[in-house]
């Protein structure tokens, strides 16, 4: 049953996701406990025409004996030539392929939460670059394993939350569609279409309202309003992010303002932050609160200027399939695509055209947490003061 399923994943993040092409070498990043659907991703890589396919395993057991054991003042260090690989891949246009879902959960549970948000890896800063540039064609997609079910499905024993995770993977992935691929290209349309009349509209900034949430986040003059289908600077169109529910834009970092309550906890690579409050004053997150977790945030969110301001700000409506399972997955890239989202820390340029790209945040860091839930009500505000309804009860309403 699973290897079917894997071999469909596979082929739709080579195919539809990263869309490889031939003669292209391939860079996977995988994970311990991830090896089977890591060796259907290779192969089918290499079905379609893939020169190379360079597999890299992070451990992150071996990340945990580091943050034992390891000097304090080396915990930031990260060796030259692991960015200079991810350079590489830019240099030579190869695919990006990455597994997400939490190959260990509670791994850190019991260690020092500040040590835990100063190690940054598997995130290496250089894949900004790549990313800003456009220069290689890349897709996430999740990769289910037995320890990340038994933490999405407590209630049940380990091989039958494997078995309702995988499920839900298919589903969430159209799996189960005819043509996956094609399903994709409709919902990807419609989000383009739905990206469209927001630019259209050009607000001056978005005003989230409901419990625990009164927040106004600015947007520049150019920020333009995005569905995640990329294109790279040779043309090769893909989908950074499978599954992928959202529209998303670059706010004006200098601009927000309020109390926002995030609706569901976020995964920070290990850590579980749980009950995030945040207060933003002039753009900066001034007082960051949490249940769990909060230290390794308060952490990440210190690391330099842009860290604590915001670089995405993203809306997810209510015809996308993650958010009606109502099911935590601790993952951000399910969680990110079944409620509205903002991120701290770095902006994406192509979310604004040229006479503002200097204006956007910048930072080593990338930190996406959730906002949205039906109660939560969107309202776009225009430059004379018009209040605009956006999204109301997870529906569009522009």
């Amino acid at each position: 049953m699973f290897e079917d399923l894997e071999r469909r994943l596979a082929d739709l993040v080579v195919v539809s996701g990263a869309n490889v092409q031939p003669g292209q070498i391939v860079a996977l990043g995988s994970e311990p406990g991830k090896e089977s659907l890591t060796r259907a991703v290779a192969e089918s890589a290499y079905r379609h025409g893939a020169r190379f396919v360079d597999v890299t395993y992070f451990d992150p057991w071996v990340k945990r004996a580091r943050l034992r054991h390891a000097a304090e003042d080396t915990l930031e260090f990260v060796p030259s030539w692991y960015g200079e690989r991810v350079l590489a891949l830019g240099d030579q246009r190869c695919a990006r392929i990455a597994l997400s879902g939490n190959a260990a959960p509670g791994l850190f549970d019991d260690l020092d939460p500040l040590r835990a948000g100063t190690d940054m890896l598997p995130w290496i800063k250089e894949a900004a670059k790549l990313v800003a540039e456009s220069t290689t064609n890349w897709s996430i997609v999740p990769a289910p394993t037995t320890g990340w079910a038994t933490l999405v499905h407590p209630d049940l024993e380990p091989g039958a939350a494997f078995e309702r995770l995988w499920e839900q993977i298919a589903h969430v992935c159209r799996l189960d569609e005819p043509d996956p691929a094609a399903a994709w290209n409709e919902r990807f349309d419609a989000l383009s279409a739905v990206a469209q009349r927001l630019t259209e509209r050009r607000f001056d900034l978005l005003h989230f309202e409901g419990p625990g949430t009164d927040l106004r986040v600015g947007l520049l003059p150019t920020s333009r309003w995005l569905a995640a289908r990329m294109e790279t600077v040779g043309g090769i169109v893909h989908l950074p992010n499978l599954p992928s529910e959202e529209v998303f834009t670059s706010p004006d970092p200098a601009r927000t303002e309020g109390w926002v309550t995030s609706t569901k906890p976020l995964d920070l690579q290990g850590t579980t932050v749980r009950g995030l409050r945040v207060r933003f004053e002039g753009g900066r997150a001034v007082d960051v609160q949490a249940d769990t977790g909060v230290d390794a945030l308060r952490t990440r969110t210190g690391r330099d200027e842009g860290a604590a301001r915001l670089g995405e700000l993203a809306l997810v409506d209510g015809e996308g399939r993650i958010g009606a399972l109502d099911t935590i997955f601790y993952d951000t890239l399910l969680d990110e695509n079944a409620a509205s989202h903002i991120a701290f820390g770095r902006a994406y340029p192509m979310g604004v055209e040229d006479p503002d790209l200097e204006r956007i945040n910048d930072s080593e860091i990338h930190i996406d947490f959730m906002i949205g839930a039906p109660e939560i009500k969107v309202s776009g505000i225009t430059a004379d003061g018009d209040r605009v309804p956006v999204l109301i009860d997870r529906s569009w309403r522009v």
